[in-house]
């Protein structure tokens, strides 16, 4: 068994017709309840990356409810929508929309554009890819090694969707899935993959042309604040996580691309929060069994992103 362990008041109050008696405990009287304090409205604006007025979009939960808003506000359908960065409308991976969103942050929409079909000829053994996931079912390029196989095809680019891997259509498929499919082709060998690029800006960018609405410049903050949003589950707000939790996430995330040739910083988040309360490797082996069973990591890379955890617990 790999690293030992693995998978192993409510308050009562009394209301009158008047007001409401509050018992404290140790004091010497009552007094009235604190009114709850206001709610934040959060509202966050949107573009198409390749050039729109500004829209708003709010009352989400998730990221496919967020992809739904988007889409309802520019009228085309969720299902167009390939991934969203965060304050620049460029192919950026580094301003990619990930497991948090600023409430100051503006959000770009970027869309299915052209087609392509590319052949590929397995010269080696690695394709120099790193593969990433948009939340709702979308795989797409994140990175490509510079000099490897990949790199010498120009047609293939950071920011293209994954549709189909020899005719298979991979929509739907997690990003680990897809890095072992194409890990599955043997040296020599020949596949062919059907892209879908992002659609290209066409003219001068109008960002913020909405006319009163803010621009994206003017929106860009930074607040301590974040929405956390997942793939499953509602989304909810957090403090905006410290300087050494951001490193160890990052390099989490690193080491996600090193053993699995995959980049997911909701992953790498979720590993962090599985182990930080931990004591030992071997519970940290169960939680993640316990939380993603489905990935099914290597040992070397559970003790490797155990040392991370460990690392940061000492900062």
């Amino acid at each position: 068994m790999p690293l030992g362990l693995r998978r192993k008041a409510k308050a009562k109050s009394k209301e009158t017709a008047q007001l409401v008696k509050v018992e404290q405990v140790g004091a010497g009287g009552c007094s009235l309840p604190d009114p709850p304090p206001p709610t934040r409205k959060l509202v966050f604006y949107t573009q198409l990356a390749h050039g729109s007025a500004t829209g708003r979009v709010e009352n989400f939960t998730c990221v496919q409810e967020l992809y739904a808003k988007i889409a309802g506000v520019f009228g085309i359908s969720a299902s167009e929508i390939l991934y969203c960065t965060l304050n620049t409308p460029k192919v950026d991976m580094e301003n990619l929309l990930g497991s948090h969103v600023g409430l100051e942050d503006f959000i770009f929409a970027h869309v299915k554009g052209n087609q392509k079909e590319v052949n590929v000829y397995k010269s080696e053994d690695s394709l120099g890819l790193t593969i990433t996931e948009n939340g709702t079912g979308y795989a797409f390029i994140r990175r490509i090694k510079d000099g490897s196989l990949i790199d010498a095809v120009k047609t293939i680019c950071v920011g293209d969707h994954i549709e189909s891997v020899n005719g298979e259509n991979i929509t739907g498929w997690r990003h680990y899935d897809v890095v072992k499919k194409l890990k599955e082709f043997k040296k020599g060998e020949s596949f062919t993959l059907k892209l879908i690029e992002p659609k290209k800006a066409f003219g001068k960018l109008g960002v913020g042309s909405g006319g009163s609405e803010k621009s994206s410049a003017e929106k860009i903050g930074t607040g301590r604040k974040t929405l956390r949003l997942r793939s499953k589950g509602p989304a909810s707000m957090e403090d905006m996580p410290s300087e050494t939790k951001t490193k160890a996430i990052e390099k989490i995330d690193d080491l996600l691309e090193l053993y699995m040739g995959i980049q997911d910083i909701d992953l790498a988040t979720t590993m962090f929060e599985a182990g930080k309360d931990k004591g030992n490797p071997d519970e940290f082996a169960v939680a993640l069994d316990e939380t993603l069973g489905d990935f099914a990591f290597p040992d070397e890379f559970v003790f490797d992103v155990w040392g991370v955890i460990g690392d940061a617990k000492r900062e």
